[in-house]
């Protein structure tokens, strides 16, 4: 799937973000269903830490807010979407520019919509990897991202 005009907007807003600017990681694709979003992280000046690879603050903040704001997108404004946990193991230092592909198939969502008539909440655990050109993984991140019916005030 392409990005739309939409996503594109919301790619290059977030990337001029100061929060997320800070991380030194690049949103590079937002998939205009909000199906997959790619990012990149370089090793830069900005990136760099006192050994001279990627530090790991950008590692993870760089990986952050994609699964919740997918699920906000593709649920809808019906839903309310938390981000709940979060853990990151760093299995190579980053020498390189890494990369993560995010992805939220349309079953994925059948299977929330599903949970969500038969109980209140649910939590899931999402899993990426930060990987370079070659697709070793540098660092494994699982997200616990909580969702529940939004109840009218």
């Amino acid at each position: 799937m392409r990005e739309s005009l939409r996503t594109r907007l919301f790619r290059w807003a977030f990337n001029l973000w100061p929060c997320f600017r800070g991380t030194g990681t690049r949103v590079a694709f937002i998939a205009a269903d909000w199906s997959e979003i790619r990012v990149r992280l370089p090793l830069s000046w900005r990136t760099r830490n006192y050994v001279g690879t990627i530090f790991g603050g950008s590692l993870y903040a760089g990986v952050d807010p994609f699964y919740m704001l997918m699920l906000i997108h593709r649920l809808g404004p019906e839903f309310v979407v938390w981000d709940k946990a979060a853990s990151i193991r760093f299995r190579k230092p980053g020498r390189s520019t890494l990369s993560a592909t995010f992805r939220v198939d349309e079953v994925e969502v059948a299977e929330i919509r599903r949970l969500l008539r038969e109980q209140p909440k649910v939590d899931r655990t999402y899993a990426v990897d930060l990987r370079d050109a070659d697709g070793v993984v540098h660092a494994e991140i699982q997200k616990v991202v909580h969702i529940s019916l939004r109840i009218p005030s």
